[in-house]
């Protein structure tokens, strides 16, 4: 229990569980689309030395996925539930046992809107703490979807960065928002089956424009 409300970690049939306040959030069984986060974004990205910010631990599958990619230097986590690092650190989750012992995870606990102003700018923001604009666990968590909010995002990027945000369904208004803020924006379309379920996961990932360091630079350029 946090102040947040009830952080539950259950089995069901042979997966794990995340539930927070009685609501789904994710489990061991549909990962695709958390690896797809990382996956996707780093396969947009064409340089070594790479530092990875990533909003959100869940059960780990994203981090996993970043560490897996050797051009990535450090992966820093911001998590804002001390528990879910706990049972992360005492390997209750198995499938990604270790992934907080690697030595290029850095972890932050804490909220992401919080610290994400204090850290150093990142090649690589993932963004996974909700279920997405429609569907939120944390009713305060809507502001993380909002143009602000995804502004301050790009300014943590350095130019040509890449910025992913999870959702568990469309949201037009979070295209907009992010087609605002970067200028161009991808939306990733990914079925999936739950149970006797079909639905869809997105992934909306874009790319921080490069601007020129110096103004009048580019006219400089036209005169010589």
């Amino acid at each position: 229990m946090s102040e947040r409300g009830e952080l539950v970690l259950q089995r069901r049939d042979d997966a794990l569980e995340l539930r927070v306040n009685g609501v789904f959030v994710m489990d061991t069984a549909h990962t695709e689309t958390e690896r797809l986060l990382a996956g996707e974004t780093l396969g947009r990205v064409d340089r070594d030395g790479l530092r990875v910010l990533i909003g959100g631990l869940g059960l780990g599958f994203t981090l996993r996925e970043v560490l897996a990619d050797q051009r990535v230097a450090e992966a820093r986590v911001v998590e804002i539930e001390p528990d879910l690092l706990d049972w992360h650190r005492r390997g209750l989750v198995p499938d990604t046992e270790g992934v907080l012992d690697d030595p290029r995870t850095r972890v932050n606990l804490g909220d992401i809107a919080e610290v994400l102003d204090t850290l150093e700018p990142c090649d690589v923001l993932l963004l996974d703490v909700d279920n997405g604009p429609d569907f939120l666990v944390y009713e305060d968590n809507s502001a993380l979807y909002e143009a602000s909010f995804l502004g301050r995002c790009a300014d943590a990027l350095v130019p040509g960065g890449t910025a992913a945000v999870w959702s568990a369904d469309a949201s037009p208004q979070l295209l907009a928002a992010m087609r605002e803020v970067f200028g161009e924006c991808a939306e990733l379309v990914i079925p999936v089956t739950l149970g006797q379920r079909e639905t869809t996961y997105h992934l909306f990932v874009a790319r921080k424009q490069v601007e020129l360091e110096q103004a009048g630079f580019e006219d400089s350029l036209q005169h010589q």
